[in-house]
C-alpha cells in the first residue's frame, strides 16, 4: 500500500509542504525512543510517535522510513517542517492516540 493511499484512508493531515510520494509502506513502528526506532524499525515503515523535534528527521532518513505520523494533535515547529521538506521526509499528523492509529494502520495494511 502506498503512503498516499494510507494518508487518504486514515484521514491523516499532511504537515509538510511536499507532495506525498507513492512510497510503498511496509508496515508501522510505534515508539517514542529514538534509539529503539534505529535498532528495530524496518525500511519503509511508517513511524508513529509523539516526538516533534528535528532528530526524528535524522532517524527517518537513516532508516529510510516511509514517513512519520505525529499523534495526539502534536505539531512540529516551522523549522522542523522546513527541514523535513529539504530532507524529503513526510510528516503526517492525527489527533488520535498512538494506540488508535497503530491499530487502524495494522488493520489497513494486513487486509491486503
Amino acid at each position: 500500500m502506498t503512503l498516499a493511499e494510507i494518508v487518504e484512508r486514515l484521514g491523516l493531515c499532511v504537515l509538510t509542504s511536499k507532495k506525498i510520494r507513492d512510497t510503498d509502506v511496509t508496515g508501522g513502528y510505534t515508539c517514542d525512543l529514538l534509539s529503539d526506532v534505529i535498532a528495530n524499525s524496518k525500511v519503509g515503515n511508517l513511524w508513529i510517535t509523539v516526538q516533534i523535534h528535528e532528530n526524528v528527521l535524522a532517524v527517518a532518513k537513516l532508516k529510510d522510513l516511509a514517513g512519520i505520523v505525529l499523534v495526539n494533535g502534536r505539531r512540529p515547529d516551522e523549522s522542523v517542517t522546513r527541514k523535513a521538506d529539504e530532507e524529503n521526509v513526510a510528516i503526517l499528523g492525527t489527533d488520535e492516540s498512538a494506540f488508535e492509529i497503530s491499530g487502524r494502520l495494522y488493520r489497513l495494511i494486513n487486509k491486503m
